[in-house]
C-alpha cells in the first residue's frame, strides 16, 4: 500500500520490533500528513550527519514523470559502473520500494536501525511519517557508501524534505495543477515551488514543453544552467531518439512504455554526469527500466493496463497512450477510482474521448483515508461524464471484474486514478481465482 491508514500509539517500538510496528509508530507521531518545512528536518539531519555526503546529489521534482525519471537516471549510472541509490514515494505493496541501493530494495535489518537512530537524534522534535522516511534514505545511503543519490521530491520542492540537501543536478519534470491546497492554484505558484530545488550557479533540467515564467525566473535569479526541452535538447523519430545539439549526441531510445519526455530528460542528465556512456549502454540501460504502476501491462487478451496518473497532466498522456496501444477496432475501457482532493472532472475530460466504456468506483476509505466515494465520485464528474456508457460500484474489485466480463480479447482495460488505486487493483488481480494476471507480458 502506498501508506496506512492512520493509527494511534506512543512509545518507541525498541531494538526489537518489525517494520511494520516501526511504520505504525511513525503515523502516529505527527498531527498532521503534510507539514511542509524544513527546519526540524534540517535540525535533525545535522545531529544524524554533520557533514554534507561526498556523495553527487540529483533531486527530482515535478508534478508527473519524477518516479520514470528517477527509475531511468538510477539505471543509466548503474550502467557507467557507478554506485547508486535511489529514493521515491510512495510505494505500491511493501515500504522497502522506496528505498534502492544497486537497484535492489532496501532490507528491513537497514530500515529498522536508521529508524532508531533518527527517534534517537529528534529527541522529541515532531517528524511526519514522509520525513522520516527522508531522513532513513539519507542514513542508509550513507551507511551503504552510494556515490550518487537519486532521489524524488514528494511534494512540491522548496519546502520539501529532500530539499534539505542541496543537489548537483535538479531535474523539475513538468508544473501542472496539482496538490492546491499546499502549492497554488495556477502554474507559476506551482513552478515557483518545485523550482525551489534549484542551487546557485547549479545546472538545472525542465524536462517540458512550456516552463512557467516563475521557472525561468528562479533560474535566472540564481544564475542556473537551465537545459530544456524542445530548446537544448529534444526528441525525434517519432520519441525513438534523443537530441542533443551541444553534445552532438543523437541517442537512439529503446521502445518502451514510459513518458518520453522523462526519458529524454534522464539521457540529458545521465549525460552531464557521465559523458562516456555510449550509445549502446544508454539503450541496453533503459531497456531494462520498469516502474510499476506506470502504463503497466499485467495480462493481454484483453490488455490490462495499470496507472497511477491521478491529474489531467497524467491523463493527457495516458490517453494518448492508450491510442497508440489500442487496434483496429478495439474499446478501451476504464476503471477509474480516486482521491478527495483531486481533479476528478479535468481526469475524465482529458480520457473522455478515447475511452469507450467507464466503470467509476469507489475507493476502500480503510485502504485510501482520502479516498473518493463514488457517489461522490460520480456528483464530481457529471459535467464531463457521458450520459451513457457508464456505470458505477462501490467497491474496486467489482467494477475491476465487471470490465473483465465486458471486454472483448482485442480491447484494453485501464484502471487508474491513484496509487492506492492500483495497489487495490494489484491486490485484487492476485487473488485466488484471477489466474494469468502480474504476468508481465509486454
Amino acid at each position: 500500500m502506498p501508506q496506512d491508514a492512520k493509527r494511534t500509539g506512543s512509545g518507541s517500538p525498541g531494538p526489537g520490533a518489525s517494520l511494520d510496528q516501526w511504520l505504525n509508530y511513525l503515523e502516529a507521531l505527527h498531527p498532521s500528513e503534510i507539514d511542509l518545512g524544513l527546519d526540524r528536518v534540517l535540525l535533525v539531519l545535522r545531529r544524524l550527519l554533520p557533514k554534507p555526503p561526498r556523495a553527487r546529489i540529483i533531486t527530482v521534482a515535478g508534478t508527473n514523470g519524477k518516479g520514470t525519471t528517477v527509475a531511468c537516471i538510477e539505471a543509466l549510472l548503474l550502467a557507467a559502473g557507478r554506485r547508486v541509490g535511489a529514493y521515491t514515494s510512495p510505494h505500491l505493496n511493501h515500504y522497502n520500494e522506496r528505498i534502492r541501493i544497486q537497484g535492489q530494495d532496501v532490507e528491513d535489518a537497514a530500515l529498522i536501525a536508521a529508524f532508531q537512530r533518527i527517534d534517537t537524534a529528534r529527541a522529541g522534535i515532531s517528524l511526519t511519517y514522509f520525513e522520516f522516511g527522508t531522513l532513513a534514505a539519507f542514513l542508509v545511503m550513507d551507511a551503504a557508501g552510494v556515490e550518487d543519490w537519486v532521489l524524488e521530491v514528494g511534494l512540491g520542492g522548496r519546502l520539501d524534505a529532500v530539499n534539505v540537501l542541496d543537489p548537483d543536478l535538479a531535474i523539475v519534470t513538468s508544473v501542472d495543477i496539482d496538490h492546491v491546497s499546499w502549492l497554488g492554484a495556477d502554474r507559476d505558484s506551482i513552478g515557483f515551488e518545485k523550482a525551489g530545488i534549484f542551487r546557485t550557479q547549479r545546472p538545472a533540467i525542465y524536462a517540458d514543453n512550456d516552463p512557467p515564467q516563475s521557472v525561468l525566473q528562479q533560474a535566472q535569479a540564481q544564475q542556473v544552467r537551465l537545459w530544456r526541452f524542445g530548446e537544448h535538447y529534444s526528441l525525434s523519430r517519432n520519441g525513438r531518439q534523443v537530441d542533443i545539439p551541444e553534445l552532438g549526441r543523437s541517442v537512439p531510445l529503446p521502445l518502451v512504455p514510459l513518458p518520453g519526455t522523462s526519458i529524454a530528460a534522464a539521457v540529458r542528465a545521465g549525460l552531464w554526469l557521465e559523458p562516456a556512456l555510449s550509445d549502446r549502454a544508454i539503450q541496453d540501460a533503459l531497456a531494462r527500466v520498469r516502474v510499476p504502476g506506470r502504463f503497466e501491462c499485467v495480462h493481454s487478451r484483453p490488455d490490462v493496463i495499470l496507472d497511477v496518473g491521478h491529474n489531467p497532466h497524467a491523463a493527457r498522456w495516458l490517453a494518448g497512450r492508450l491510442v497508440e496501444r489500442a487496434g483496429p477496432g478495439a474499446e478501451i475501457h476504464a476503471v477509474y477510482a480516486c482521491l478527495s482532493d483531486k481533479d476528478a472532472a479535468g481526469v475524465v475530460k482529458a480520457m473522455s474521448s478515447v475511452v469507450t466504456h467507464w466503470f467509476l468506483a469507489g475507493l476502500d476509505p480503510v485502504r485510501a483515508p482520502r479516498g473518493l466515494g463514488v457517489d461522490a465520485l460520480e456528483e464530481k464528474i457529471k459535467g464531463v461524464l457521458p450520459e451513457v456508457g457508464h456505470q458505477c460500484f462501490h467497491s474496486l474489485a467489482t467494477a475491476i471484474d465487471r470490465a473483465l466480463d465486458q471486454a472483448r480479447p482485442e480491447d484494453v482495460i485501464i484502471i487508474f486514478g491513484s496509487f492506492f488505486t492500483v495497489t487495490e487493483a494489484r491486490s485484487h488481480l492476485e487473488s485466488p481465482g484471477q489466474s494469468g494476471f502480474l504476468n508481465d507480458p509486454s
